[in-house]
């Protein structure tokens, strides 16, 4: 033992050579590990401190709190070491992220001598944790190490995996920096797992050997985190989550099926950044597609920033001295201010369970505490902040092999609340997306209702109406949102106009596009003039079966705006001729623009795929710009004149190329349409 370690008994804090790459008031400059002044006395010194696993487990005073590095840089051969000398141990606490190694601390027979205590819930301690042999600590990731620091979560006792010794005298954290180097700084006692698979990662993981107290050494693999084929489900996720990602974005995500999907589907983006306070190995798909590369990120540009991860051994060869790759502590990747720093920063996280006001429950069900906060809400606060920003929750519909939805009318009894109503955003399932920022109860509970799984929709809403967050006629969404049918048309101005199927939450932009619409357009649309478009009314526009019928949206988007409807194109299929009467409206300034012409050809698409026969119609004589989109439209067109109206069938089994060539049809004729 050293002279100075001989001064300071255990249960003291002293401090510790470490560096965390966070500058405090009063610190010197500081310098880059590999320029650390050294003295030639650290390798006998460290030599000198190691000991073996069960040695090192019995120096741990009884009743002190133990603190294990987590993920996958668990120190396995000291969790076997404590468990094999459980005798010594009397009331000590084990503290820890998850890990994905084994526990065997939460063993029944192991109570007298351990308590376990989880900042996150994984699977090897959930079921100690619902017996109430282990305890929960509810706490946002980027607090923790200012807690320990301060005390009121204490750490007695740090044992953490590392590298060997440079030969500048550090070890490195590797894929686990997270909240190490406060316990490290904290622990009177510090025992290192030394094992030379361990990745070096660049970043605030160095760790000066005199910071070490005692050290073992464990040459064995990093445990690996298995990666799980995706389901259609998960890839649907993935693919709503992607469509709300543009190009430069800064990402966050967790690690499983659905962040791999989300990965998956994100492979045709460009110039994607990462914060995120872990990753996995869907990462390096991306890095090598160079799909990601950093390039517009405002701190830690061309970086992979992160404080933990965890996967397979690709991975950690992938990070091993990699300066892609950078590594902080969780106060400092976690820290929100940090994050809304960032370049139009996405986060995307998980939940248990939403109910139909927009909480979100992510580390419980009902009473049964199952994950934990995490970094859930540092990053959706973070991303909500950031400008240009998207704060995401990305779930299944339905859990327990579909028998329960995910949606509910309320929270499950015991159930707490990680994300408020308040700080939601987009929630996304298989089903579509629900964008809930600034939208009242009403809006919130059919948005959300429209994206939980059809079987659910109807309890959905009676429970909804029988809260009066909904109007009392309304009827449950129908089938499944056609993705698929979107369409970015062009780009007018600072516009960006898009061409989609109608969704259900669609009844505001709908009315304030009706109630835009000149007398005139109304007229040539519904042949009277229409003073009032009632909520029932337009309910019945926006909630269609997408099997059957269709409505197109002209949607405009400026940036930073709310998007808005510029004009509708829809079909209504009549089930006995499979023939479907066709219409369209056009905002007044948006009309003569080729819009119509599109809406039409896209149109015409969607209802071949559905099985129609043809379109119908019945337009006013004076509409000779309707009679012009049906004649151009490559359709034959057979028209019969009846009481100032034009009756207008148009079959696809003949199609013509444009207005040249067609001809009247048998009992009808050919109007003039203007030059």
């Amino acid at each position: 033992m050293s002279a100075w370690r001989a001064m300071v008994p255990l249960g003291k804090t002293r401090s510790r050579s470490i560096s965390d790459g966070i500058p405090r008031p009063g610190d010197p400059m500081p310098m880059p590990p590999r320029y650390h002044p050294a003295t030639m006395t650290w390798r006998s010194e460290f030599e000198a401190k190691r000991t073996t696993p069960d040695e090192a487990a019995r120096r741990i005073p009884r009743g002190h709190r133990i603190l294990l590095s987590s993920g996958a840089s668990e120190p396995l051969a000291m969790v076997e070491a404590l468990v094999r000398n459980a005798e010594h141990f009397a009331d000590n606490v084990i503290e820890h992220l998850m890990t994905l190694g084994p526990a065997p601390y939460v063993q029944e027979c192991y109570q007298e001598n351990f308590r376990h205590n989880a900042f996150f819930i994984g699977p090897n301690v959930r079921r100690a944790v619902h017996e109430g042999r282990a305890d929960y600590t509810p706490v946002f990731l980027s607090q923790i190490p200012g807690l320990i620091r301060s005390g009121r979560m204490p750490v007695d006792v740090a044992i953490v995996q590392c590298t060997p010794p440079d030969e500048y005298g550090f070890v490195n954290l590797g894929v686990s920096v997270d909240i190490l180097l406060a316990a490290i700084e904290s622990a009177s006692l510090v025992i290192a797992e030394v094992n030379p698979n361990v990745p070096t990662l660049f970043g605030a993981g160095y760790v000066k050997a005199d910071a070490i107290d005692l050290w073992i050494e464990n040459d064995v693999p990093l445990v690996e985190a298995p990666r799980h084929e995706l389901d259609e489900a998960a890839l649907e996720i993935g693919r709503n989550v992607a469509s709300l990602v543009d190009d430069g974005c800064t990402l966050q995500m967790g690690i499983g099926q659905i962040p791999d999907a989300v990965l998956r589907a994100l492979e045709h983006h460009r110039d994607l950044g990462v914060w995120t306070e872990m990753f996995s190995d869907g990462v390096l798909d991306l890095i090598e597609a160079g799909v990601i590369n950093g390039k517009n990120k405002t701190i830690h540009p061309g970086k992979i920033s992160s404080s933990f991860a965890f996967g397979s051994k690709r991975l950690y060869e992938a990070v091993d001295r990699n300066p892609t790759f950078t590594f902080h502590p969780s106060d400092y990747i976690n820290d929100p201010i940090r994050i809304a720093r960032q370049h139009r920063m996405v986060a995307i996280n998980s939940a248990l369970e939403v109910d139909l006001t927009g909480q979100v429950c992510a580390d419980s069900i009902g009473t049964l505490f199952f994950s934990g906060i995490g970094g859930q809400v540092d990053f959706i606060r973070g991303a909500s902040m950031c400008k240009g920003g998207t704060p995401i929750i990305a779930m299944r519909s339905t859990a327990k092999g579909g028998q329960v939805s995910r949606i509910a009318p309320i929270l499950s009894p015991g159930a707490g609340v990680v994300t408020s109503r308040g700080d939601v955003r987009f929630v996304v399932t298989e089903y579509g997306v629900a964008d809930l920022q600034g939208k009242n109860i009403r809006q919130r509970a059919r948005a959300l209702i429209s994206i939980a799984h059809p079987d659910f929709r109807a309890e959905l809403l009676n429970a909804a109406k029988e809260r009066h967050y909904v109007f009392h006629f309304e009827l449950p969404p129908k089938g499944s949102y056609p993705a698929h049918s979107e369409r970015l048309l062009r780009t007018v101005g600072a516009h960006k106009v898009f061409l989609r199927p109608i969704r259900s939450t669609d009844e505001d932009k709908l009315t304030e596009f009706f109630y835009s619409l000149s007398e005139t357009t109304v007229y040539k649309r519904y042949l009277h003039i229409t003073k009032r478009f009632s909520s029932r009314d337009i309910l019945a526009l926006v909630n269609i079966d997408y099997s059957s019928d269709m409505t197109l949206v002209l949607e405009t988007q400026e940036p930073g705006s709310e998007s808005r409807i510029r004009g509708i194109a829809q079909y209504f299929k009549d089930p006995e001729t499979n023939f479907a009467e066709v219409a369209f409206m056009l905002a007044d300034a948006w009309q003569g623009k080729g819009f119509g012409r599109e809406m039409m050809k896209q149109l015409i698409e969607v209802a071949k795929q559905h099985g129609v026969l043809g379109f119908t119609a019945n337009i006013l004589e004076t509409n000779l710009a309707m009679l012009q989109l049906f004649h151009g439209s490559g359709l034959p067109v057979e028209t019969t004149r009846r009481e100032g109206c034009y009756e207008v069938r148009m079959p696809f089994e003949k199609e013509a190329q444009g207005i040249e060539g067609l001809s009247a049809r048998a009992g009808g004729e050919r109007p003039e349409l203007p030059a």
